[in-house]
């Protein structure tokens, strides 16, 4: 039988929370692995007896102050009926005006656990898990107007930027329709007199008359507004809100009713501000956003289904239930710092996991915009080509070129790490680049990517990198696991010394063959000690040292589909890398070839 999972929200519908919660809950209804129960409470009493009436094994809360006023302390024990038992549950409250520095400084003190909706989010916080967006499943059956159509839609709060829509149609068309559909708000326009205001003041601005306005005010169910936004050309979305807001939910209707998008640069559409070609309205116009079409969204449209949002939810759900039974296991050997240790280590999200490759803590600074007026030559190898090989004095010599170049494209970022250690990018950075040739469009991937300067500076040469890390998104086997991703596909992965920090380096060397494509090149640097034994000295944030054994026989043997590249040279009697004055060692490089076609 399937675990159960308390889905609890408010009962008030013209609420875009609510909105948020019920499609969010109609989605995880087609989970596998647990049976999520959608509840509406509008009390403490409420919550209680939704808790004693199903056992649920955790709750999550469509969580808004403004909506949930009377959830002011945590649930943590409750009768177990008919058991008359106490039992301990997990409360995860969803973060709706989640802002970088609000999922920082969340505390448990409401809720054990958060699910932040936000994509762009950095993973910093052990306790704040996120998910993609939802898309709504939707098939458009009207044809694309005659004329130029511009729809929008939402509540009449402050900085929704209906009044902006109508500037901006008048300054581009001379002949099209306005539509807006304005309703009454539970929360804050119960009477609709604002909407009626805000549909009083855009129709002053009319000036053109070959440009008409429309505005309805009813309360549209989620079919309904989707209907509304297919009979488009183009939906907007003009907020003018530029700090301390979380997302929009509008763009994620909009999105599914294959139209043109256009939003502004508010901070509120954030994670949609990195499509390309650009749908933000100013840095392009709403003329061109149509020209563009859909394709610009098809990526996100893929990525922000119901199906990945339910993978989402059932693997936060088990990394939650996972870490609360290593929480009550180490309660039992009651040994404190054990606790602390094995939690961090669960949630692989160490803040000091790989600190020994900064100065500081402090966040990426460089901005990564293309810049096509930067070149780079590869350097030069001596013959034959070398890839395997150990990263020492002699490779800082052979790759100062590159050095030079990541300190030119990165500045900030290669000043926080430590410089022995920037031979690693150095070596990945030249690699890629060089190896990419022998591809046509090759499609590329970053493995461990946040503040990895090869990975920064190859996207500001035009690269195209996808990119997964912990604190950016995803573990490799979990994003292994995710259902969009296309196994089989990637030309090149690269992952500067991330593998051994990894417990489980069989899966993750596994992982990497299941997603290269035939032919496709894998190029990794580790720590590396030839003849290091388990037990012995290495860095805390290390599961390991790499040796000769491993890397000519062990790792292979995980991989049968792939080989070396070139012939090794990974003999080093005399490692001459440092850290912390008490290890002594060594990088190495592992480059593989997959050579199944």
């Amino acid at each position: 039988m399937k675990k159960k999972i308390l889905f609890i929200s408010h009962p008030q519908k013209n609420c875009g929370v609510h909105e948020f919660g019920r499609a969010i809950s109609d989605a995880l209804q087609s989970s596998q692995q647990f049976n999520f129960v959608y509840m509406e409470c509008s009390s403490m009493a409420d919550l209680q007896d939704a808790i004693d009436m199903h056992s649920p094994v955790a709750v999550i809360y469509n969580y808004h102050f403004s909506t949930l006023p009377w959830l002011t302390q945590k649930i943590i024990h409750t009768k177990h009926k008919p058991l008359n038992r106490h039992i301990s549950i997990p409360q995860i409250g969803i973060m709706h005006e989640v802002t970088q520095e609000k999922a920082d400084t969340a505390t448990s003190a409401l809720f054990n656990y958060y699910i932040a909706p936000d994509p762009t989010l950095l993973l910093k916080n052990p306790i704040v898990f996120k998910t993609g967006r939802l898309i709504p499943e939707y098939n458009n059956p009207f044809t694309i107007p005659d004329k130029p159509v511009i729809g929008s839609f939402g509540f009449a709060t402050p900085n929704k930027g209906f009044e902006e829509i109508v500037e901006a149609v008048q300054n581009e068309f001379d002949i099209a329709a306005i539509r807006f559909n304005i309703p009454a708000a539970d929360f804050g326009d119960r009477d609709g007199s604002n909407a009626a205001k805000l549909e009083k003041k855009c129709n002053q601005l009319i000036k053109k008359p070959g440009v008409t306005l429309i505005v309805t005010h009813d309360f549209l169910e989620q079919k309904e507004i989707l209907d509304f936004l297919a009979q488009n050309s183009i939906n907007v979305f003009l907020y003018q809100d530029k700090i301390n807001r979380g997302l929009s939910s509008t763009p994620d209707y909009a999105l599914a009713v294959n139209r043109p998008l256009a939003v502004s640069d508010s901070i509120m559409f954030r994670h949609l501000h990195t499509v390309s070609p650009t749908i933000v309205y100013g840095q392009s116009t709403l003329k061109q956003i149509i020209k563009n079409g859909i394709d610009p969204l098809k990526e996100i449209q893929t990525d922000w289904n119901h199906i990945t949002l339910v993978w989402e939810y059932e693997r936060i759900i088990k990394a939650i239930l996972k870490k609360e039974e290593q929480k009550k296991y180490n309660k039992q050997k009651n040994t404190w710092s054990t606790v602390k240790t094995q939690i961090r280590n669960f949630l692989g999200l160490q803040q000091n996991k790989f600190t020994w490759l900064r100065n500081t803590e402090a966040a990426t600074d460089d901005i990564l915009t293309v810049d096509p007026s930067q070149k780079y030559i590869p350097v030069h190898l001596p013959a034959p080509n070398v890839f395997n090989r150990i990263l020492d004095n002699n490779a800082r010599l052979l790759y100062k070129p590159a050095i030079k170049k990541l300190e030119e494209l990165v500045p900030l970022t290669m000043a926080k790490k430590i410089s022995e250690a920037n031979v690693q990018q150095a070596f990945v950075f030249d690699t890629v680049y060089r190896l990419s040739a022998n591809y046509k469009n090759s499609k590329i991937l970053c493995v461990g990517s946040y503040e990895d300067t090869a990975a920064m500076s190859l996207k500001r040469l035009g690269f195209e990198v996808e990119e997964i890390d912990p604190v950016l998104n995803y573990y490799l086997q979990e994003f292994f696991s995710k259902p969009t991703t296309i196994k089989n596909s990637y030309d090149i992965i690269f992952s500067t010394s991330v593998i051994e920090h990894d417990p489980d380096d069989e899966s993750f060397i596994k992982c990497i063959e299941g997603l290269l494509a035939p032919q496709g090149i894998a190029i990794l640097t580790c720590d590396y000690k030839d003849g290091w034994q388990p037990g012995e000295p290495k860095p805390d944030v290390d599961a390991r040292f790499y040796t000769k054994y491993d890397l000519t026989t062990r790792l292979l043997s995980y991989i049968p589909e792939c080989k070396l590249i070139d012939n090794p040279h990974w003999e080093c009697k005399n490692p001459d890398f440092n850290y912390l004055g008490k290890y002594q060692y060594t990088f190495a490089t592992f480059v593989i070839q997959k050579t199944k076609l």
